[in-house]
């Protein structure tokens, strides 16, 4: 899913279980600075990792964000959650821009969509 101006909102598509979820729901702080660059990166690291399939985010106007991201195996989900840029923003996170936070991982069991031509 995308937040870009101009870029058209999609989810990420249903694939063919079995397959991981990683699920981050934050209520941030007022403090920001750097939040979005950090964030952009993190988007464009974990992209590089082999196995990853996709991220969706939301946003509540009460200001609870959820990231959902979906990884073909638990091997990389490992190799996200270990990577020192991405463990590096964690920390940052923990000390500035997060309020509380929660993660839940998940295999995923089934998997269906839908799109209207």
């Amino acid at each position: 899913m995308s937040d870009h101006l101009g870029a058209p909102v999609t989810p990420v598509e249903a694939y063919e279980p079995p397959y991981y979820v990683a699920v981050f729901t934050t209520v941030r702080t007022q403090e920001q600075s750097g939040y979005s660059e950090t964030n952009a990166r993190m988007e464009d690291l974990v992209k590089d990792i082999p196995g990853y399939l996709g991220m969706d985010h939301a946003q509540t106007p009460g200001g609870l964000g959820i990231t959902v991201g979906y990884f073909r195996d638990a091997d990389a989900l490992t190799r996200w959650r270990n990577n020192a840029e991405h463990r590096a923003a964690q920390k940052r996170g923990q000390a500035e821009w997060y309020q509380s936070y929660t993660l839940h991982v998940a295999k995923v069991e089934r998997s269906h969509g839908f799109r209207r031509a």
